[in-house]
């Protein structure tokens, strides 16, 4: 039985996501003194602000949904040969919708946001071999500040999306490649 439905509400919710943030993008100044006011604004102040909302809610869906789809796979058996690629890579998407998600909530930059990326930051810093330099390429310096910001944005809204674009390709190649979607065994 093939849940091509459901396995196809991650993808539609990331295209969602996708013209949101672009049209977001235009409101938005990655800077300490303005993040905070370019989040809260247009909701009151700018037509159809509620896009900010309908980007937020279709983020949080998009983690549960592809959570769920995960969960699917597993309990049918779907990542077992020839799959098990496919299913490498599903696990990696998931990750970076994760992530996508983490950089999403520093973009407000209030007190909360500032502790998740100390809180962040600090676990990279346990890293083996590489832990100062991975601070620091984080932080964009030695403690958080303006340059953090701008690339956890940068993060957000260009190096994260587009290495999701290129796993979500071989994704479909594979499920193509492997005969469509497997059903429980």
């Amino acid at each position: 039985i093939e849940d091509t439905a459901n396995s196809k509400k991650p993808f539609f919710l990331f295209l969602s996501l996708t013209l949101t943030g672009l049209l977001l993008m235009f409101y938005y100044r990655p800077t300490l003194e303005y993040a905070y006011s370019d989040i809260v604004g247009p909701r009151e102040h700018v037509p159809l602000g509620i896009m900010r909302e309908i980007h937020r809610w279709g983020a949080h869906a998009m983690v549960i949904t592809g959570w769920l789809h995960m969960y699917r796979v597993f309990l049918t058996g779907s990542y077992k040969p020839p799959r098990e690629f496919n299913w490498v890579v599903g696990v990696l998407l998931l990750l970076l919708t994760l992530l996508l998600s983490f950089t999403g909530y520093l973009l407000p930059w209030d007190q909360l946001a500032v502790w998740a990326v100390t809180v962040g930051t600090s676990l990279a810093g346990y890293s083996p071999l590489i832990a100062k330099q991975a601070n620091f390429l984080l932080l964009g310096g030695v403690i958080v500040g303006p340059d953090t910001l701008l690339r956890w944005y940068v993060l957000h809204v260009l190096a994260l999306p587009f290495v999701l674009v290129i796993f979500l390709s071989v994704h479909f190649w594979r499920i193509r490649k492997d005969g469509g979607i497997s059903g429980p065994l």
